[in-house]
């Protein structure tokens, strides 16, 4: 049970999740005035990173067949 909450998968889920709900907050951002630019750049950063770990993960969980 514990190995399933560790697992590369669960991990994966949990990174897309809150890629998710970055996605959320900045759409919100977006709409409130006035805007706040910091915030929304790190927001921005914050979730550019969170894809490339999402990319790494899924390669190296199920990596590209090759050619």
């Amino acid at each position: 049970m514990d190995n399933n909450l560790h697992s590369p998968a669960r991990h994966l889920i949990e990174l897309r999740m809150e890629h998710a709900d970055l996605d959320d907050l900045i759409d919100r951002a977006v709409g409130e005035r006035p805007l706040d630019d910091l915030m929304l750049r790190r927001l921005k950063k914050r979730r550019l990173a969170l894809r490339d770990l999402i990319s790494r993960l899924e390669a190296e969980v199920d990596p590209p067949e090759p050619a």
